[in-house]
């Protein structure tokens, strides 16, 4: 039986316990916990398991058409497998879609999946709990009608931060916690955490201003606005005090960071003051574009010394022509020369990219110079994909597209370069020595622990040590590579 709790009234209500499931990318995982954080003060009971669930919150993707088809696939499974002995005792939890899939498609979505229960915007997530309890008591929410969220933000960067918009995971909470010691005040976190574990992200920023022709993401993300330092510092201060030893800085474009806070160094500024947070000891920054590479940010990234020597390099491509056409700027020129930049000052740091085959128009010679830039760039993680038209961006009209049979090859081709550079970049760190954070213990004889090095990002591989009997989840320990196996690595303690 659902336990009860007794209202002001005095009459006893059942408590509402409420399931979110997460899909995407570091991003949703923190508009997620801005979800739970406002469920949960509002009095809702956060589970695990969806079948323990009253409603079931789906936190969906809509980037590309393999992230889309999962998220229906997902609300579908979860609709579908949950059985109706759940805490509510009646027919099943109540599946509810929000996230970027929801944000983009909002009535359409809601048409065409009379399965979800609601679809909910962007703008519904203030009020995420008179929504979810609306749904449960038998209310039929009209979904939103899709609209272009960078019509929300003044066109200038620096007339955005007083504007009263939305924007998940930007917000704070009402009211903050104590601080042990008698510290400064901190602005109050509004996040709940939904995993264990010394890694965690902070959204760095939200939205992108750049107009690529393959990507539909400022339009259901909107502008790009950065979040206000001090909301930064005292998120990563929180998440150190539950555990916390790495902090991911996510964004769809970190390298923009402070434009519309008056400095476009911001990040070089943020970066000292995030290392001398009393328990993070690794700081990651991901997504970060190659055209807007500062070279006094390689110098923060690289002399910093709890900032990870690790770049993510959105490249996409490397032919000029095709990067044109995507409208993007550089080569593979002018790619290789910052690499060596980011090299000549670390000669470990990780490198990762991810590139895009058979965009319209891309020719042989297109393709063969890609695969020679990586070759050349020994990048420590490649993530290919092929192009998929997306509705609303600018290459969906574009002539010159290629087959899918022809795309499929091409990503094959592609791919199968990309994992011999892959390892060949993991086999050549034998000898190195680095630092593991510990992410796991592993089952079994000889005392094996699984973490990352400081050029492995959560997505780019993990590092093995054995004989750690005594290591714990969260623990750093100094060791040296001794083997690879593919992009992963064995390393001893040192």
């Amino acid at each position: 039986m659902p336990s009860r709790k007794r209202s002001a009234g005095g009459d006893v209500d059942p408590v509402t316990r409420v399931a979110i499931v997460t899909l995407g990318c570091a991003r949703n995982e923190v508009d997620s916990e801005e979800l739970a954080h406002r469920l949960q003060a509002d009095g809702l009971v956060l589970v695990d398991d969806p079948d323990l669930a009253d409603a079931v919150l789906v936190n969906t993707c809509g980037f590309v058409e393999a992230a889309k088809k999962d998220s229906i696939d997902t609300l579908l499974e979860v609709s579908t497998s949950i059985h109706p002995t759940a805490a509510s005792g009646q027919s099943g939890p109540k599946v509810i879609a929000v996230g970027c899939l929801a944000e983009r498609y909002g009535r359409d979505l809601a048409e065409s999946l009379p399965e979800a229960a609601a679809v909910l915007s962007f703008d519904d997530y203030p009020e995420i709990t008179q929504r979810v309890r609306a749904v449960l008591s038998g209310a039929t929410l009209t979904a939103h009608a899709p609209s272009d969220r960078r019509r929300l933000l003044p066109l200038a960067p620096v007339d955005r931060p007083t504007m009263q918009v939305h924007i998940p995971g930007h917000g704070r909470a009402g009211a903050s916690e104590p601080t042990p010691g008698g510290a400064a005040w901190e602005p109050p976190v509004l996040r709940r955490r939904l995993a264990a574990g010394p890694v965690a992200p902070i959204k760095l920023a939200s939205g992108c201003d750049r107009r690529c022709t393959f990507c539909a993401i400022p339009s259901f993300r909107g502008s790009f606005v950065s979040r206000p330092p001090a909301d930064i510092l005292a998120e990563a201060a929180w998440l150190a005090r539950d555990g916390v030893r790495e902090v991911v800085l996510v964004s769809e474009n970190s390298t923009s960071y402070g434009k519309d806070l008056g400095d476009v160094r911001s990040l070089e500024v943020l970066l000292p003051e995030l290392a001398r947070i009393e328990g993070i000891d690794r700081i990651r920054v991901a997504y970060l574009q190659p055209a807007e590479v500062r070279v006094s940010l390689v110098d923060a990234m690289t002399e910093t010394a709890e900032v990870a020597d690790y770049f993510d390099l959105s490249f996409q491509h490397a032919s000029g022509p095709v990067l044109r056409r995507m409208r993007r700027f550089g080569d593979a020129e002018s790619f290789l020369r910052l690499i060596e930049q980011v090299r000549s000052r670390s000669a470990n740091a990780g490198i990762r990219s991810n590139v895009i085959v058979g965009f319209p128009g891309e020719t042989e010679s297109d393709l063969a110079t890609l695969v020679d830039f990586l070759q050349l760039a020994r990048l420590d993680a490649i993530g290919v994909f092929g192009y998929s038209d997306e509705e609303g961006t600018a290459a969906a009209s574009f002539d010159g597209k290629l087959s899918e049979g022809e795309i499929r090859d091409r990503v094959s081709a592609v791919a199968s370069v990309a994992e011999e550079v892959m390892a060949q970049r993991a086999a050549d760190r034998i000898g190195e020595h680095g630092v593991l954070l510990v992410q796991e213990r592993l089952d079994g004889a000889g005392g094996y622990v699984e973490g990352r090095l400081a050029h492995q990002g959560p997505d780019d591989g993990s590092t093995v040590i054995a004989d750690s009997r005594s290591a714990a989840v969260g623990d750093l320990i100094a060791c040296t590579v001794t083997d690879s196996d593919g992009v992963d690595l064995v390393a001893e303690t040192r």
